[in-house]
């Protein structure tokens, strides 16, 4: 028999309605998969061919789902101004048994999604219990995947955001108000998007040469932040005021340190796979500062990719292509 690997558009992905409730669970899941040593994911390698776009080809192996895998996804800034995305990618999936291809999908729902649901699974272990007020810095994909996400494990009452194009914000708190029945504001600037959140979000581009903006003293006692854009936005001082300080892969945060980012960055004090899997404490006081610098996990790619695959294939989704 010829073998065939089943090739998923964005507009299959999204056709199979698989939920954030869904994504969460399955992102939590590879979390403690991870931190019980049961999955195999090296740091990401990356090329950068223009400013501050980038191209990461990111590998991972993930038992529990029965599948292995590699995203290839890029980030350019200056697509924005060209009517494209900025971010953009394929996600390869192969049978670990056999090595071969089994799919080839489109990354882009999947990494917005997937980059929410990490940062829910973060707040659900570290933030406070009662945090209502969710800030939004940057108001794009990202933000508004990790605001769906965060709703579904914190009790959201209220919405700051706060975006350098102010009309993206008044679309953001006015989408935030329709969807999740909640209050929202546009930030008067970014000190009070910081520092009136009980979670803060930070969602902008990834910068090669980063000027950061945020520095310490901002965040409120108790608050949970999580950097989405490395060290683009907040200073070294700001990172190393919190009273903890986590990664979602402390290998991979070392690895980029080493290519030249995370210069003022502090040693992360856990593993957020760690943390999910019991082996360190979650949040211990309401008056903890805590923040979580996720950088994207690829083993977070192939745990919802192989979901929407055995979705796909139940459902007659997508299109078989011969090897």
């Amino acid at each position: 028999m010829q073998p065939t690997v089943r090739y998923l558009s964005r507009r299959d992905i999204e056709s199979l309605g698989i939920t954030m409730a869904e994504v969460v669970d399955a992102v939590e899941t590879m979390f403690r998969e991870k931190g019980a040593g049961r999955t195999h994911m090296p740091p990401k390698i990356d090329i950068h061919p223009s400013g501050d776009g980038f191209i990461h080809a990111m590998p991972a192996h993930l038992p529990s789902a029965a599948t292995a895998g590699m995203k290839w996804i890029s980030g350019f800034p200056s697509n924005r101004d060209r009517g494209l995305p900025y971010i953009s990618g394929l996600i390869v999936l192969n049978d670990p048994d056999t090595g071969l291809p089994t799919a080839v999908m489109d990354a882009t729902w999947i990494t917005a999604m997937r980059t929410g649901a990490a940062t829910a699974v973060a707040a659900k272990y570290l933030a406070r219990r009662g945090s209502l007020t969710v800030s939004i810095v940057a108001c794009g994909v990202q933000g508004q995947s990790n605001l769906e996400a965060l709703t579904e494990v914190l009790p959201v009452e209220r919405v700051l955001a706060y975006d350098i194009n102010r009309n993206e914000a008044e679309r953001f708190a006015s989408e935030a108000v329709s969807r999740y029945g909640v209050s929202a504001a546009v930030a008067a600037d970014l000190e009070h998007a910081v520092s009136d959140g009980d979670v803060v979000v930070t969602s902008g581009p990834i910068r090669r040469k980063p000027e950061p903006t945020i520095p310490a003293g901002w965040l409120r006692q108790g608050s949970f932040a999580c950097p989405l854009d490395f060290d683009s936005y907040w200073t070294g001082a700001a990172l190393c005021a919190a009273d903890r300080f986590v990664t979602d892969d402390m290998p991979q945060l070392e690895h980029f340190r080493q290519l030249g980012f995370f210069a003022d960055t502090p040693v992360p004090d856990a593993d957020l796979g760690d943390i999910v899997a019991g082996t360190v404490p979650p949040r211990q006081t309401d008056t903890e500062i805590i923040i979580s610098m996720n950088l994207g996990l690829a083993l977070a790619d192939v745990a919802v990719g192989a979901l929407a695959l055995t979705l796909a294939r139940a459902r007659g989704v997508g299109i078989d292509l011969e090897l």
